[in-house]
């Protein structure tokens, strides 16, 4: 199962549109502190629609935290600061994906030490980030389509309609 990682996130709204695209592609969301948000936030719960109960999430108190219960694991590390593209790794079908705070990423920090595992979403120009929750989607998928999209639906129905054979 693959595993979206947001640290210290700041907007509830975002964390609510990831968390509902968690439960869309069976991953686990974990969220280290400190929030930006009370988790009971209503702009979390209305942007994650009806599907923050069916979410596998998991809460920590902060980075030393998160690492001391999941040891051993393999995180990508999101961020605009890295030399190489998000579609030049191989994702495990384990591993994290992490995404820092809307306002600042993952801490210089943390990044300094994990270099080989720093991954960015190319962009034009001057443009300092996209979207949290876009970046989120956008590098899921594509850990999804490395790993055949396992487990999920490929085709879909029509709902009052039939497709033509």
């Amino acid at each position: 199962m693959l595993n979206i990682v947001l640290h210290e996130p700041e907007m509830p709204a975002n964390t609510g549109n990831i968390g509902r695209t968690c439960v869309a592609t069976g991953t686990r969301l974990h969220l280290i502190g400190p929030l930006g948000f009370m988790i009971n936030d209503k702009t979390l719960k209305r942007a994650g629609l009806d599907y923050w109960d069916k979410l596998d999430v998991t809460i920590y108190d902060d980075y030393a935290d998160f690492l001391e219960k999941n040891p051993g694991a393999k995180i990508y590390m999101a961020t605009t600061k890295a030399k190489k593209a998000y579609t030049h790794v191989n994702f495990e079908d384990d591993c994290y994906i992490m995404f820092g705070k809307e306002s600042a990423g993952i801490p210089e920090e943390i990044l300094v030490d994990n270099e080989e595992n720093c991954i960015r979403i190319p962009m034009v120009g001057d443009i300092r980030s996209l979207n949290l929750s876009n970046s989120v989607a956008i590098v899921l998928y594509e850990a999804l389509r490395q790993n055949n999209f396992e487990n999920m639906n490929l085709s879909g129905n029509l709902h009052r309609l039939h497709w033509k054979e």
